[in-house]
């Protein structure tokens, strides 16, 4: 007589994140095709800052380019994060709750010190240079989004994948972030020799304390 064993198997549901992938896509051509001479110039941002000095005006911070883009942007680390949890056994990948939630987070941590960066502006007289600040840090950020969409849609649906991949981007994603503060020093230094202080002061207070408390907050917890 045979004997029939019952053997749990675990399913994966993966569909939320394809309709998020393919929503990004939509958003990017849409995007591209209501902005074609300005995506064509942003996505040139790699090898020529000309888009920076074309679009540098206050205005262009809050344009319906710079909000589209944005999501993806939110989408695209947000997926990376995930990737890093499930990674180092935090989560899982195909967490759509988990996702919500890095997403949510991540969107609520950049909005709120874009806010505290505005006031802080406002008050030492300095909102011109922050909201161009800003600008030049949301374009180079959401073009390093914008690259790491597709790698996000690799190891996502890629089981395994070698650890220098995520240092690696890791390490990139650094790289670009201090090139954007080497770039607006290089481009306001007129600006700020009246102002050191004060730049020294919002770096350490908005750009290193934030990030820093949350790397000390997830290695405790």
């Amino acid at each position: 007589m045979n004997e029939s064993f019952l053997h749990l198997r675990a399913f994966t549901n993966t569909d939320w994140a394809t309709a998020v992938f393919l929503m990004c896509f939509a958003l990017i051509a849409v995007t591209r095709s209501a902005f074609e001479m300005r995506f064509a110039e942003f996505s040139r941002l790699v090898i020529s800052d000309k888009y920076i000095k074309v679009y540098r005006d206050n205005s262009n911070l809050m344009s319906w380019f710079n909000v589209a883009l944005f999501l993806m942007h939110l989408v695209s680390f947000a997926f990376f994060i995930q990737l890093i949890l499930s990674h180092y056994g935090y989560g899982e990948k195909t967490d759509w709750v988990l996702f919500v939630r890095v997403f949510t987070f991540l969107g609520a941590f950049i909005l709120s010190k874009f806010l505290v960066e505005k006031i802080i502006g406002v008050c030492f007289n300095g909102e011109e240079f922050v909201e161009q600040f800003n600008l030049v840090k949301v374009s180079y950020r959401t073009y390093l989004g914008l690259f790491l969409l597709p790698i996000d849609i690799i190891l996502f649906y890629s089981n395994n994948f070698p650890q220098w991949i995520l240092s690696g981007m890791i390490a990139i994603i650094l790289g670009v972030n201090i090139l954007t503060y080497v770039l607006s020093i290089r481009s306001y230094q007129n600006v700020l020799i009246g102002r050191l202080f004060y730049f020294i002061l919002y770096l350490c207070a908005l750009e290193i304390a934030p990030y820093y408390f949350m790397y000390y907050w997830f290695t405790k917890s």
